[in-house]
């Protein structure tokens, strides 16, 4: 039983990794970012948001911004270290670690996010999980979307390019497509689906392709690492 989320935001920027230093965006949204916008609205450990489908909405448009950033974080040898002697030096100063780097984002996008919930059931499953059927979960993800409740705000790739979100309900109009004849069919190349946390962290990618504005998600283990 899937649900249908409404998303859009002023910029977005869906990181492609074979970019070494500067960002640069995916045409269209990654899977994995469609999951943690809905994870930021509802998310419990024993479960997990399945995307069937992303269809695109307004005109793929790039837009060049220069944004600042660190170049190193905090040494988790320090953090470690203080945790033990119970003093150590974990500041870091933004001035002397600051970096203006270009980034190459989507301006003024919106989709339709398509997604189901899966409980787990295999060796995550736990007895509260086996309680808990889809349709419980997907009750109370709705319930939150409606008053636009989250855990935290979702965001498009970073966190300065806010999502502003709103639930489509069960036999409701769709948002107004604005997306291109042009745009509508196209080729994406291969596009990062999820990471694979469970086997060393790995990226897993698929073939991706916009047929008549949407993008369609194959299954997991469809994918190739």
């Amino acid at each position: 039983m899937p649900v249908k989320l409404y998303v859009e935001g002023d910029y977005a920027c869906f990181t492609r990794p074979e970019m070494k230093v500067e960002r640069v965006s995916y045409d269209v949204m990654t899977p994995s970012a469609a999951r943690g916008i809905l994870e930021a609205i509802y998310w419990k450990p024993q479960m997990t948001w399945v995307v069937n489908s992303i269809r695109v909405l307004k005109p793929i448009r790039f837009t060049n911004v220069r944004r600042n950033e660190v170049s190193e974080v905090i040494s988790s040898r320090n953090v470690g270290t203080a945790m033990k002697l119970g003093k150590g030096k974990l500041g870091q100063y933004v001035e002397d670690v600051r970096q203006q780097r270009a980034s190459m984002v989507l301006a003024d996008v919106a989709y339709i996010i398509d997604a189901s919930v899966q409980v787990l059931q295999n060796g995550d499953a736990t007895e509260s999980a086996l309680a808990c059927p889809e349709a419980k979960h997907l009750d109370i993800f709705k319930r939150r979307a409606r008053k636009g409740q989250s855990f935290h705000h979702p965001y498009f790739g970073c966190r300065e390019f806010a999502v502003r979100f709103s639930l489509l309900e069960d036999g409701a109009a769709e948002p107004e497509d604005l997306l291109p004849e042009a745009q509508r069919n196209r080729d994406l190349s291969y596009m990062l689906h999820d990471i694979d946390f469970k086997n060393g962290m790995q990226p897993r990618f698929f073939k991706a392709a916009l047929q008549d504005g949407l993008l369609q998600v194959p299954a997991w283990e469809e994918c190739f690492a």
